[in-house]
């Protein structure tokens, strides 16, 4: 079988040039991380002439962080860390002459002080630090140890400098992603929702629409992560006020991420009623058509919230939400009926609400 061309490096490579998206920004990190680890290199070789400075193009790689917020974070955590590593290491070595025994303390301690929560993820170079310096016989010369807290603070400020200066990154388009798929999802939900309140007996598919609510409830959770990288990739950020940045899609996100909790209401309530066990049963079919016309009718508003810039219309929604709440004050539905209707409108009723804030 012939694999497909957009899942062959060669077709990741085709969406890295041809879009922008995680290909291009995956692509772009690794040059911006290759750039900074030579540049680091260079500098500590043949500008200030350090002896075999490993540290400076390590430091300098894992500060090309994710966002500019996580590699000031990660400059100070990995200065701290290695920092530490090197004066445990010449404080133990200075102590103990062995270099097996000095090893051992210097990996053992330097694990429990990298567990310390400010050291972050760097936390673990503690030891590894001071397990190099003691191996490569390093541990015990002042001048060397020096050069390896001046490489490592180098590199740190290289990657640093290489991410927040050059095409920092941003997540705009994820954003922008995360919105439309979620607003579909919950259409798609509400659209078959409809379809299951205005029929008479459950379908036989019920299962896909009960699979549905859970893939919900998974954007739901991938839009929030989605808008909160967006945020901290903005945060102290040179480009936050591209059009990449994807501040437009920051107020359609969030009335999307605020429909989910009443979504998962009503489809809780429509659930419930359709078991037809008192006292929540179905309503009438008159109260369950104009029940299902407001889901559509809401569902073609999600639809319209995604989209950047504009307003959806809620007036025929306001019309059947009046319709479906005049059926709650009269007694012709009778009370079980009544009150299974009355679950289903509380939900609709925070939906409305929702959209109208937006």
């Amino acid at each position: 079988m012939t694999p497909r061309l957009d899942r062959t490096p060669l077709g990741w490579a085709a969406r890295a040039f041809r879009v922008p998206g995680s290909e291009r920004r995956t692509a772009l990190q690794a040059a911006k991380a290759t750039v900074a680890a030579v540049a680091a290199w260079l500098l500590a070789t043949s500008v200030l002439g350090l002896s075999q400075p490993f540290l400076a193009p390590y430091a300098a790689i894992f500060l090309v962080e994710a966002t500019v917020y996580r590699s000031l974070l990660g400059w100070a955590q990995q200065v701290g860390s290695v920092t530490a590593g090197v004066l445990l290491a010449a404080g133990v070595a200075q102590l103990v002459p062995e270099q097996t025994t000095t090893l051992a303390l210097v990996v053992f301690v330097g694990l429990l002080l990298g567990s310390w929560r400010r050291f972050g993820g760097s936390g673990v170079w503690v030891g590894v630090t001071g397990m190099l310096l003691v191996t490569y016989g390093t541990a015990r010369s002042s001048e060397l140890l020096g050069d390896r807290l001046l490489e490592t603070v180098l590199g740190a400020a290289i990657g640093l400098a290489v991410n927040v200066l050059i095409f920092p990154p941003l997540y705009g388009e994820r954003v922008a992603a995360a919105a439309d798929r979620l607003a579909d999802a919950l259409a798609g939900l509400l659209e078959d929702t409809a379809e299951l309140v205005r029929a008479d007996e459950l379908p036989d598919d019920l299962d896909r629409w009960l699979g549905q609510i859970s893939d919900v409830r998974s954007l739901a959770r991938a839009a929030e992560d989605a808008s909160g990288l967006t945020r901290e990739g903005r945060f102290l950020n040179l480009r936050k006020r591209s059009r990449h940045a994807g501040v437009q899609h920051d107020r359609p996100l969030k009335t999307l991420g605020a429909l989910w909790p009443p979504v998962e209401q009503l489809v809780e309530a429509v659930r419930i009623t359709s078991e037809g066990r008192e006292p929540f049963v179905y309503p009438w079919p008159q109260a369950r058509d104009a029940l299902a016309d407001l889901l559509l009718e809401l569902a073609a508003a999600v639809r319209e919230t995604a989209v950047p810039g504009r307003e959806p219309e809620l007036e025929r929604c306001r019309s059947l939400v009046c319709q479906v709440e005049n059926r709650l004050v009269s007694s012709q539905d009778g009370v079980t009926a009544t009150l299974g209707l009355g679950a289903m409108a509380l939900p609709v009723r925070r939906l409305l609400r929702q959209l109208d804030r937006h």
